[in-house]
């Protein structure tokens, strides 16, 4: 009897300590921590949607996205912009002994581990493989259907809602950076957005989660055809928006 109560209180101090320390943590620290742990679970579960180390080939032509997108701008960005981040990216994970053979988001989720020339690149990397995808040749009526409509409504209560607040902080972006859509980790719908090549993966975002939809709003995106018409460039934007891809990504979570 003696032995079973040692053992249920040795229990119980191993427990009430845990407790303690998350509580000294603080709630902002706890999220990081959830937040953590759901995207390395969609990691570790989405190896479709994972990226690794190279640059991938544009899924369509340069002139593929014209008129909202010009395929010189298209062509600078892709080979020039888009590349150097994807090289610096494998230079620096050889410098910090990063295997490339894993995901990049293993490293995004704990950045702050790394140096800035990762931070700055890895993220960079990351940000136009997924800005690619996002984007399609232009349709008629492109807008979201199924659960992705549904959750949009339901969050937001309209599309047009939905645009306006993702308009909003794309146009408001001070200087260099991006705007999302992505998930919290009670996988509600967000919209934010990041400075430079951050992106809501990282541990050290001012937004976090799991992300479902970019823009990039550095001027090199856009300045050929829009100079410094950043709000024509959002507006138009929305007709090569790539929502299957997007309600793949949403189906994860």
């Amino acid at each position: 009897m003696q032995k079973k109560s040692n053992t249920s209180r040795r229990n119980f101090i191993k427990t009430s300590s845990k407790t303690v320390a998350l509580v000294a943590l603080g709630s902002s620290s706890i999220s990081s921590i959830l937040i953590a742990c759901n995207n390395t679970k969609i990691i570790t579960k989405t190896n479709r949607f994972n990226t690794n180390f190279n640059q991938q080939p544009l899924p369509y032509a340069y002139t593929a996205l014209e008129d909202v997108i010009d395929a010189k701008t298209m062509e600078i960005h892709y080979s020039k912009h888009a590349a150097a981040y994807s090289k610096n990216a494998t230079e620096a994970a050889t410098a910090e002994a990063v295997d490339i053979t894993k995901p990049l988001e293993n490293v995004l989720i704990k950045i702050s581990k790394y140096s800035t020339k990762m931070r700055n690149n890895a993220g960079g990397h990351y940000n136009h493989e997924m800005f690619w995808k996002c984007m399609q040749p232009k349709t008629d009526d492109n807008i979201p259907t199924g659960s992705m409509q549904t959750a949009i409504e339901k969050t937001f209560g309209s599309f047009d809602a939905f645009k306006k607040q993702f308009e909003d902080a794309a146009k408001t972006r001070f200087g260099s950076g991006w705007a999302w859509l992505y998930v919290d980790e009670k996988s509600v719908l967000k919209i934010g957005s990041t400075p430079n090549q951050d992106n809501p993966l990282m541990d050290v975002a001012e937004i976090r989660g799991y992300p479902l939809l970019c823009i990039d709003v550095w001027e090199h995106a856009y300045y050929l055809k829009y100079q410094n018409k950043r709000a024509d460039y959002i507006q138009n934007w929305w007709k090569i928006v790539n929502w299957k891809y997007v309600q793949q990504r949403f189906e994860l979570v």
